[in-house]
């Protein structure tokens, strides 16, 4: 693995842009096929993407289903068949309806494939073109560019909107340049003012950029998406339309927006259930009930599976076969191994992630095999352990709504956004407490069985709410258990990584390092 590769593991906030669309146009941090060679720092010339078009000029008109309308300034002065190919297949109603098939909070929103794969999709003219590049055209937050499959040369119809980082430093560019990226003055004025993807300059076509509408971009950005990256539920482009601009107000910077960040939106593991809303009561036999209340609005398929499943009498009689103290304890397995278990369809399904559902003590999820479009009936519910909020931001990248429950409360943050969370414990955490102190084999399988008696599918009768640890007496304690987290954390490693080899590919959930 080059020099290149390597960094983009290792800068978090462009992980993301490593990853390719099923053989079809990807958007990557590219090396252009050199393994360590030092790239050139684009001429001196002065960052376009900002200059307001002129009374007359064309723009385009997105209007995304649900969001709202984004307009975008294009400049074919710069990048000429880029515009005129965009142009044209908009003027034939070539997007109208197609979906953004990927999307990638902090770095873009990818969309124009007919198929809604990321594998489809040709130019006005057919099959691919070559639209180039310009240094006078950025990644910068708002632009419009074209997805490709390693070169401008096989640009097409497929188009993604940057959103990209938002807080580029100085000492970003330094970390970019150790692996040999070169960036102009320019370039490196206007990201720090703005934000975007600047690895990506010099690999994709830019032709255009946001001038109304920035807020409704970096709000898509934000759906669930499985582990593809693709939407669980279909971002529609309603209409691209082709108009001018007679100097209407021009809106390029998110400050210019009453935008609220979702990410400062509080966590939504403790939202209260309100009287009739569909709730399950797990009978645990020797240990006592525990209550869930389910978030359909954000995990849909996650919990219409797993109430079906109650409803059939699935649960009942199976055990905990995986219990890990500060960690977590797993179930729903018919053949109490870790192998078993299916969805209510048949096989597999893909539940998906949201960011603001977490894996705080008492969240319930699905156990998956190294992707959530592997879940089937097999969850488990977290214990976890309250972090230092110094550890806690070395070593994972939380909200600041995450961070509070992880410092207050406990949780497992290693594990967010890698399982399909759909539930929290709102009565009974006391019990799965008491659950992970029962003696274990080197399987951390039960010595004697935690068998589940039934899970009863109910509707919330307005009984008292404890959400928390603190709610119970003598447990909150039992969330300190920090100076254990690294000796935990590596014996799950072992565990985990042996087992998900096997070709059985038991079902596993996953800690950080593993991952």
């Amino acid at each position: 693995m080059n020099k290149k590769k390597i960094l983009s593991f290792l800068l978090c906030t462009l992980m993301a842009a490593t990853v390719s669309t099923s053989c079809g146009k990807e958007i990557e941090i590219s090396d252009n096929g050199s393994s360590v060679a030092e790239t050139t720092a684009p001429a001196e010339v002065d960052i376009m993407n900002f200059t307001a078009p002129k009374d007359g000029d064309t723009i385009i008109e997105m209007n995304i289903r649900d969001y709202g309308t984004v307009k975008f300034r294009l400049f074919p002065e710069y990048a000429e068949k880029g515009c005129e190919n965009f142009v044209e297949l908009a003027k034939k109603g070539y997007y109208d309806g197609l979906t953004f098939h990927r999307i990638i909070k902090n770095f873009m929103i990818q969309g124009g494939d007919p198929t809604g794969t990321g594998a489809g999709g040709e130019s006005v003219w057919g099959g691919e073109f070559d639209g180039g590049t310009d240094a006078h055209l950025a990644h910068v937050a708002g632009a419009l560019a074209y997805a490709n499959s390693g070169a401008t040369s096989t640009d097409g119809s497929q188009f993604y909107i940057v959103t990209g980082v938002q807080k580029i430093t100085d000492s970003t560019f330094e970390n970019y340049e150790s692996y040999g990226y070169a960036f102009s003055e320019a370039q490196k004025k206007i990201y720090k003012q703005v934000g975007g993807s600047p690895m990506l300059d010099g690999n994709y076509t830019v032709f255009g950029q946001v001038i109304d509408g920035l807020d409704v971009v970096f709000k898509a950005q934000y759906v669930a998406t499985n582990a593809n990256d693709k939407p669980l539920s279909d971002l529609i482009i309603d209409s691209v339309k082709v108009g001018e601009y007679h100097g209407e107000e021009i809106k390029w910077y998110l400050k210019d927006y009453d935008y609220d960040d979702p990410t400062k939106t509080e966590v939504v593991n403790y939202t209260a259930p309100v009287e009739g809303e569909t709730v399950v009561n797990m009978k645990i036999k020797d240990y006592g009930d525990v209550k869930i209340k389910f978030f359909p609005e954000y995990a849909p398929d996650g919990v219409e599976n797993f109430i079906e499943l109650a409803k059939q009498g699935y649960y009942n009689g199976l055990t905990f076969h995986r219990v890990i103290k500060d960690f977590m304890i797993q179930g729903g397995d018919p053949n109490g191994n870790g192998t078993g278990g299916e969805s209510v369809w048949g096989g597999k399904f893909d539940g998906g992630t949201y960011f603001n559902l977490i894996h705080a003590a008492g969240a319930i999820a699905y156990a998956n095999s190294q992707g959530t479009s592997t879940n089937g009936s097999q969850f488990y519910i977290v214990t976890g352990q309250k972090y230092d909020l110094n550890t806690l931001k070395s070593k994972y990248s939380c909200t600041e709504s995450a961070e509070k429950v992880y410092t207050t409360y406990g949780g497992t943050p290693y594990l967010d956004g890698k399982y399909t969370v759909f539930g929290q414990v709102y009565d009974g955490l006391d019990v799965i407490f008491k659950i992970q102190e029962v003696n274990t084999n080197d399987k951390d399988k039960p010595i004697e069985d935690v068998i589940i008696e039934s899970i009863t599918v109910e509707e919330y009768d307005g009984s008292p709410l404890r959400w928390y640890p603190s709610d119970y007496e003598g447990l909150e304690d039992a969330t300190d258990a920090e100076e254990s987290s690294e000796s935990t954390e590596s014996t799950t490693e072992e565990e985990t990584t042996e087992e998900t080899s096997t070709e059985e590919a038991s079902e596993t959930t996953t800690e950080e390092a593993a991952s």
